[in-house]
């Protein structure tokens, strides 16, 4: 018996085509995992501001909006957004940081993102004697101002208003003190008056905006500082905005504001843009004291190039999966997508060629007999023109009968089987027409 009509012979013609489309899909998948993005980090680490401020107070509730989703946040509290962008321009291990707009605007910035504006932070001049009507800045000359911690944007503004207006920014009479130091001075009278750039929850503005006996400054000149700080907007505190029965503010008092910014290391991981936000939404867009509802996050300061993710996040929401399933879920399934394209690609279009290239090979075994037996045939008829002689009649029977012992050695998967019995019983056929025919020419 021959090897290749051996039981295993098959076997081998089988792993033939097998073995060459095993190499084919494992390419395809190899492949498609260059393209696999890594996992999301577990914990990401957020620059935020002074205990105290609303930087640290967002902070606090990113960290705890995120711990439910499995990433560990460790806040780092800073001086302000100064300190923030040093942070996240030289600080590898920075992820993301508060920045007020106008502040990132330097063009060595460009490894950074920005994730949008998520709210206004106004710039709140408190000072004492609140009988006192005060509605310019240069009315302040002389005075004691706290003007904020040293590398924090609060000084940064404090000092480009008060050179504005003719001070020398390095008169002593303007004291490095901020955050509830401040309060306490301004409390105490050991200062006159309070730069503070923060929001309206920052419990150094919430404290202030209690304290009696402490006023407001009304900037008459707003629209006039939005045209020299184009970072900058007008807005108004209503009268009774903070206490409608003590009428607090006892008029409408106008304010400067910029845009609190979510900064983020442009190579940052996709995913956790999204979820970033996500809970800004949800952090951020409830109306308050300066803002109506759903006003942010939005797409405002322009400073910094938008994060490619928030932009898809601002035009389409969060993608699908996120907002359906649990994160790491989510990021699981959406990972693991890029590795079903070789399925689709290559694994559904090959389950289905091979298989049929395989039945027609061992059909064709099958069916290359049939060849011979139709030639057989046709020699038979050619012979018959002239008359059939016995010794040719047996000459034929033994090629019929090699084609058939040949057949019956072939082995074929069972599931072939009935093609073998098909082929036997078309050589019965010539043959007992061969025995007629023999019969025939015996005959007297």
């Amino acid at each position: 018996m021959r090897r290749s009509d051996t039981p295993s012979a098959s076997r081998r013609e089988l792993l033939i085509f097998a073995l060459p489309a095993l190499v084919l899909i494992a390419a395809a998948f190899a492949l498609a995992w260059q393209f696999v993005r890594p996992a999301p980090p577990k914990k990401i680490v957020i620059s935020t501001g002074a205990p105290g401020g609303a930087y640290h107070y967002f902070g606090e509730r990113y960290r705890d909006k995120l711990a439910q989703d499995g990433i560990e946040v460790e806040l780092r509290p800073s001086s302000g957004a100064v300190e923030n962008l040093r942070r996240l321009k030289t600080d590898d291990s920075v992820d993301v940081g508060f920045l007020q707009g106008g502040i990132a605007n330097e063009p060595d910035s460009d490894d950074l993102a920005t994730l949008g504006s998520m709210y206004l932070e106004p710039v709140w001049v408190f000072h004492r004697k609140a009988d006192a009507r005060l509605d310019r800045i240069d009315q302040l000359k002389g005075r004691r101002i706290a003007v904020g911690t040293a590398g924090s944007g609060a000084q940064l503004f404090a000092l480009q208003l008060l050179a504005a207006n003719g001070f020398a920014t390095d008169d002593p009479r303007l004291v490095a003190l901020g955050g509830m130091d401040a309060v306490a001075a301004l409390r105490r009278g050991d200062v006159e008056a309070f730069f503070v750039v923060g929001a309206p929850q920052a419990p150094v503005v919430d404290a202030l905006l209690h304290t009696p006996g402490i006023g407001l400054l009304s900037f008459a000149q707003a629209d006039g500082y939005v045209r020299h700080f184009p970072h900058l907007v007008k807005i108004t505190l209503p009268r009774g905005a903070i206490d409608i029965r003590g009428d607090q503010p006892p008029r409408d008092v106008q304010l400067l504001a910029a845009t609190a910014n979510l900064v983020v290391k442009a190579d940052i991981h996709p995913a956790i843009v999204t979820l970033l936000l996500k809970h800004a939404r949800d952090i951020h867009s409830p109306p308050g004291l300066l803002q109506a509802a759903n006003s942010f996050p939005a797409p405002q300061d322009h400073a910094l190039p938008i994060h490619p993710m928030a932009r898809r996040f601002y035009d389409s929401g969060p993608p699908l999966l996120q907002r359906y399933l649990p994160f790491w879920l989510a990021v699981l399934i959406d990972r693991l997508f890029v590795m079903l394209l070789p399925l689709f690609a290559v694994v559904i279009p090959l389950s289905k060629v091979i298989p049929a290239i395989y039945n027609w090979r061992m059909r064709a075994r099958v069916y290359r007999w049939y060849g011979e037996l139709k030639f057989l045939e046709a020699e038979i008829d050619r012979a018959g023109q002239d008359g059939h002689s016995l010794a040719a009649l047996d000459t034929f029977l033994g090629r019929l009968d090699r084609i058939e012992e040949r057949a019956a050695r072939r082995k074929l998967p069972l599931a072939f089987s009935n093609e073998l019995y098909t082929l036997r019983e078309h050589i019965g056929l010539v043959r007992r027409r061969l025995r007629h025919l023999a019969e025939t020419v015996t005959q007297p």
